[in-house]
């Protein structure tokens, strides 16, 4: 095994679940981020402006359809051990349809819709089932490591991705936009071959199962409830959230609408190629550098300097718009700021997710982090509609103004949280389960 997975537990299930990452940057990469955004807006729908909106509204619905689900997913997942199940059917589903994009004809907008909004309401809810592994993986003390290797992984992916991608470029001259099909039948064979290592080598969590009588539908409500009712007990966790909920609406935005932003300033096709390599390349480095260090400055100051990273990045987007700085022979700025929106993206995930899985008792972790999904799916759905809207009825300065102040507000809030609290209420929250589970023994 490499250096960066000596000292783990389980290094073999922390390789497997990274592997799970690095199969699903083809759907991430290909197909939210590069290639479908612009497919889909020129060729199916063939109008710029109609194609903006239709494709805020596509990521919204699927975004919306996985926040309602999301919770009932992951108290079920918990309840019945069904978490790795569950992750290899949505992940199998994710590929197929991905494939079937590639057979999408001109027009044919509504079977675009057709075939992404499932598609990715299946990738989201395997993303949040990828994310409840966690705990079990690491400890408190590599729980930052851990998480960023998944990420490194992920970019690892996105990188071998690109240079398919770049290859196939070459080679078949696929550089108009009308032949990229035939990269959505790469990402979707990908997904699925890459993501088998995790359905042999993950174990299952092990926790107390719920009684078989129970219905998994009213067991999900059941636990939703009582979620609600201990609250109290969990308020930093509360307090992260909302923090996470605000800067997500940006960081979500920025993913379904990076090459189309891109693609604005005047990048077209091979460069929109170069660019997406250049965000791989500066996000894979950034995440291995906070699985080096996150553990030992801790997850909300690695938060912290990340959303400053964010605000930087699209500010000066906004900047280099309002003056027209990046246009013509001064693209190079938007070079510059790309690698910025690398680092933010390399960064804010890891450390983010290693904060809900600091924040959540043992035995509900698939809840906690169905949650955390819920809350991430949400700002994506408020934040990309609001933001396509936006740039597609009022303009791209509005827009880009509307982006950087996501990320101002989501730092302010991030403040008031305290780490050791939450901490301390996960571990309140263990005793107590351990203490329920003994008197119900017989």
């Amino acid at each position: 095994m490499p250096k960066l997975f000596q000292n783990l537990n389980k290094p073999k299930e922390v390789f497997a679940w990274g592997l799970y990452d690095l199969a699903n940057q083809s759907f991430t990469l290909l197909i939210i981020t590069l290639l479908f955004p612009i497919y889909f807006k020129s060729v199916v729908v063939g109008d710029e402006q109609q194609g903006d909106s239709l494709w805020s509204i596509g990521v919204s619905a699927a975004l919306l359809t996985v926040v309602l689900l999301s919770p009932f997913v992951g108290t079920y997942a918990d309840a019945r051990s069904k978490r790795k199940q569950l992750l290899m059917i949505t992940g199998t589903i994710c590929s197929l349809l991905t494939i079937s994009m590639a057979f999408i004809s001109p027009g044919q907008w509504w079977l675009g819709l057709a075939l992404f909004i499932p598609a990715n309401i299946c990738y989201q809810i395997g993303e949040n089932l990828l994310a409840s592994f966690l705990p079990a993986l690491s400890t408190p003390r590599t729980i930052g490591r851990v998480s960023a290797i998944g990420w490194a992984m992920g970019y690892l992916g996105s990188l071998i991705l690109l240079i398919c991608v770049i290859s196939g470029v070459k080679l078949f001259g696929w550089q108009q936009v009308q032949n990229w099909n035939w990269f959505f039948i790469l990402a979707g064979a990908w997904f699925l071959v890459w993501m088998l290592p995790a359905g042999f080598i993950l174990d299952e969590p092990k926790h107390h199962k719920a009684s078989t009588n129970t219905n998994g539908f009213q067991l999900a409500i059941q636990r939703l409830i009582s979620t609600v009712k201990e609250a109290s007990h969990f308020n930093q966790l509360t307090k992260f959230l909302i923090a996470f909920f605000i800067y997500g609406l940006g960081v979500q935005t920025m993913i379904a609408f990076a090459a189309i932003l891109a693609s604005d300033f005047g990048i077209r096709e091979m460069g929109l190629f170069v660019f997406t390599l250049q965000i791989a390349l500066t996000a894979g480095i950034t995440a291995i550098v906070v699985s080096r260090y996150q553990d030992r400055i801790g997850a909300k100051p690695t938060i912290s300097i990340f959303l400053i990273v964010w605000m930087l990045s699209t500010g000066g987007l906004l900047l280099a718009k309002l003056t027209g700085a990046a246009s013509g022979s001064n693209q190079w700025i938007f070079w510059v700021i790309g690698n910025g929106i690398g680092i933010g993206l390399g960064g804010i995930g890891p450390s983010s997710r290693s904060m809900v899985g600091l924040f959540a008792p043992s035995d509900r972790v698939g809840e906690f982090f169905g949650l955390w999904g819920m809350t991430y799916k949400l700002a994506g759905a408020v934040g990309v509609l609001s933001f396509g809207q936006v740039k597609a009825w009022i303009g791209d300065a509005p827009a880009l103004a509307l982006l950087t102040a996501f990320f101002v507000a989501g730092l302010a809030l991030l403040t008031s949280v305290s780490v050791p609290k939450g901490i301390r209420a996960a571990k309140q929250a263990n005793r107590r389960a351990s203490t329920t589970a003994r008197m119900i023994q017989p």
